[in-house]
């Protein structure tokens, strides 16, 4: 059995911390990485782009849409996955 994991996170609180808090969250965020990766549970992951860089597809009735953005309103971002 495989399993994904999604990483969520709140770019605005991500660009508001502080170096020193910024270096602290992403030195644990390395850790658990490289704990996953020396279990040999890690197959692969990747971060994302941020929010506004985002296109959403939709299909509907054979019609393919675009539109800038993501599709919903939220606090958290989809940042990655492993």
């Amino acid at each position: 059995m495989k399993y994904l994991c999604l990483i969520y996170d709140d770019e605005k609180t991500m660009a508001g911390m502080s170096q020193s808090d910024s270096e602290q969250f992403m030195g644990e965020y390395f850790a658990f990485t490289e704990s996953v990766k020396k279990s040999g549970h890690y197959l692969g992951g990747e971060a994302l782009q941020p929010v506004h860089t985002a296109t959403t597809v939709r299909i509907r009735s054979g019609k393919t849409s675009t539109t800038d953005g993501p599709f919903a309103e939220t606090k958290e971002q989809l940042g990655g996955f492993y």
